[in-house]
């Protein structure tokens, strides 16, 4: 249960971090601010839409961060407990089980070579 939710986390933080890397403007458009494009009537002010989806962004990646080990100590812990039970692991199971041939399956006999005709058989013409 604890998994799923832990799952479900980290792929909506994952969507969210790439939305907001999107959004986010680089540093070249600053310069095109500064030439009176109304940046300071926007609804974070001049300067804070960048400080606010920078932390936004750093606080996502965060998350991402920490559900991600999250879900590797827990999938570490599942591997030790199948390993603890006695259950080979199945990163070790490397030959796959030949399949048994059935009585009742037809075999083709194998067809022997056509043999070369005698000097005797080949015709003459005259």
């Amino acid at each position: 249960m604890i998994e799923t939710v832990v799952v479900v986390v980290h792929l909506l933080v994952a969507i969210a971090l790439v939305g907001l890397v999107l959004i986010q403007q680089g540093k070249g458009a600053e310069a095109g601010a500064s030439f009176g494009s109304g940046a300071s009537g926007t609804v974070f002010g001049s300067q804070g839409s960048a400080t606010f989806l920078s932390r936004l962004t750093a606080i996502m990646a965060t998350v991402f961060f920490v559900t991600s080990l999250g879900l590797a100590y827990y999938a570490s812990t599942q591997a030790s407990a199948i390993r603890d039970a006695g259950l080979p692991a199945p990163a070790l199971q490397t030959a796959p089980v030949a399949p048994t041939i059935s009585e009742d399956v037809p075999v083709l006999e194998e067809e022997q070579a056509p043999q070369a005709p005698a000097v005797d058989d080949v015709p003459t013409v005259e």
